[in-house]
């Protein structure tokens, strides 16, 4: 193990002591700190983000446009297309991308993919929400994770994440960044953390397979759709403990548990260290020692920004494609009828009112979040609140989290993606639903 010398804090500078807490102020602030926008609360991440699209959506359209064009061309550019199985279909899902986003942007083609809850929707509010929110969360996600405020936290809350979710302190910040800032976000600051080894791989497996949850403003989008506003806390609070919840029994299950020990290209990892003395002096000092150590801000920043486009490129299309494609056989085929047999024993031996109709949105989770949501949208109340909170548990979704681990150094295969993603519904299904029985007891 590498042993990394104390920094004192009495030896260490005024400067970097200020670049600390400021830094650490300003990555606080943008990511954690609520703030009113239009009757609503955001936090100014995105509320930046919100902005820019909302005032520039004509730039906004072309951005996106150009950035899934131009990843549709890298494979074949740089002769990656056909490297393996899954580079091949991820490149083929780019290719349809490319066409319906074309078709999206010139306002002319099929009605199936011109309708505005498929092309459009797919295009502006995720293709040039998230293409815009990246890079620009990479800038402020500098402040966070390379000048040491991750590792200050990371003291702190060490003995818990260890102890539930077997994943050093320092991974709560992944967490907290994934619910404010939204999962390409959370999964970029793990696939940093983990090239920089900070997690080894089976730390970085369960943290991007189990942490990336939607971001706050979507849990009310979620909530409203369902029409469960007036059960916001109780959706709110049981979305969170049955999802960390499951991600905790998950580490433990294969394939999660059988990950290896070792770092990114076997180099030596920077585990945190148990602390020596008083708590908030040792998180104190080690902050420190990471910003003294971490080099120039603008650096980072430029470095952390490059890896954001990198992200970028191999998730537009897939949005494009994957999501249209799905919204599509939702819309116009039994096809995900046929699929939700799957979890019909299930949510029949759990009761689940129209048990039928809840599998099938249960299986449509895997395409995209938002589509059990709408499937369910006229079922009775408990059923609406039962497959709201697993949509949000569920984690693994083809148009979002899938390819976005996919894109990073984070060596979870697609087949593994699936058992996880397999684990997790049903998991969630067998918590979810005696907590919402009680509620509903509750209530009535």
């Amino acid at each position: 193990m590498k042993n990394t010398p104390e920094v004192p804090e009495n030896t260490t500078s005024p400067g970097i002591k200020a670049k600390f807490v400021l830094l650490s102020l300003i990555g606080i602030f943008m990511f954690f700190v609520p703030v009113p926008s239009n009757g609503a609360t955001t936090i100014p991440i995105e509320y930046l983000v919100s902005f820019l699209t909302g005032h520039f959506m004509a730039a906004g359209r072309l951005y996106a446009l150009a950035v899934i064009l131009i990843a549709t061309a890298m494979p074949f550019i740089k002769k990656t297309w056909n490297k393996d199985a899954i580079t091949t279909i991820f490149t083929f899902t780019k290719i349809l991308g490319a066409v319906f986003t074309v078709i999206v942007f010139s306002g002319v083609g099929p009605e199936p993919i011109m309708r505005a809850d498929h092309g459009p929707f797919l295009f502006e509010s995720l293709a040039v929400q998230v293409g815009t929110l990246i890079p620009i969360g990479a800038i402020f996600l500098t402040c966070l994770m390379n000048y040491g405020f991750i590792d200050f936290i990371g003291q702190f809350l060490r003995p818990i994440m260890r102890t539930i979710w077997k994943t050093p302190g320092r991974s709560a910040v992944d967490a907290a960044a994934s619910f404010m800032g939204g999962n390409a976000i959370g999964l970029m600051l793990t696939n940093e953390m983990y090239k920089n080894q900070r997690y080894n791989t089976r730390e970085a497996s369960v943290i991007a397979t189990g942490f990336p949850v939607v971001c706050v403003s979507f849990f009310i989008v979620v909530a409203k759709t369902a029409s469960i506003m007036h059960l916001w806390t109780q959706f709110f609070l049981t979305s969170l403990l049955v999802t960390y919840g499951v991600t905790a029994i998950t580490a433990r299950l294969y394939p999660l548990a059988g990950k290896s020990a070792g770092y990114y290209r076997e180099g030596e990892g920077v585990p945190e260290e148990k602390p020596d003395g008083q708590l908030i002096k040792a998180a104190w000092t080690e902050g420190l020692r990471v910003c003294q150590d971490a080099g120039p801000v603008l650096s980072n920043i430029t470095k952390n920004v490059k890896n954001s486009f990198g992200l970028i490129l191999e998730v537009l299309p897939n949005f494009m494609s994957i999501g249209l494609i799905s919204l599509i056989l939702e819309n116009y085929t039994p096809v995900f009828d046929w699929f939700g047999y799957l979890f019909y024993p299930v949510t029949l031996l759990l009761q689940i009112p129209e048990p039928l109709l809840a599998a099938k949105a249960a299986f449509l989770g895997l395409a995209e979040m938002y589509l059990p949501v709408l499937v369910v949208a006229g079922a009775p109340e408990r059923t609406r609140f039962i497959i709201s909170i697993l949509s949000i548990s569920q984690v693994l979704m083809f148009t979002s989290t899938i390819p976005c681990i996919t894109a990073t150094e984070i060596p979870v295969s697609l087949r593994e993606m699936m058992i996880i993603w397999l684990e997790r519904t049903i998991l969630s299904l067998f918590l979810i639903v005696p907590a919402a029985y009680l509620l509903f007891l509750w209530i009535q």
